[in-house]
């Protein structure tokens, strides 16, 4: 199921190269197959196309996270911090940043 999953997401983006859903929607099937290598590409795409998608900011610096990328997580914590309004999402990444000592 999860394969046909991200066929069909990958269809979606053959079409519509932008859909940030799409390609958000990718990244996060790779985190959930454990593909965390395949996942980093898509979230940096949809922040390339949408800079203040904070989702995208906080799941993949959990990604860097278990890929043991530490220092690379807390940057990318860092951006989404510089980059975010959204209350929520700026208290879940301060939070990810204070448990890795910062």
């Amino acid at each position: 199921m999860a394969n046909s999953r991200i066929e069909l997401l990958e269809q979606i983006l053959a079409q519509d190269p932008g859909s940030l859903l799409a390609r958000y929607g990718l990244a996060m099937e790779y985190v959930n197959q454990s593909q965390w290598a395949r996942a980093m590409p898509e979230f940096e795409a949809v922040l390339k196309t949408d800079p203040s998608y904070g989702a995208a900011y906080y799941h993949g610096g959990q990604t860097l996270e278990k890929l043991g990328e530490i220092d690379a997580a807390r940057d990318f914590y860092r951006r989404g911090l510089a980059a975010s309004r959204d209350p929520h999402t700026r208290g879940e990444l301060e939070a990810a940043l204070a448990i890795l000592g910062e």
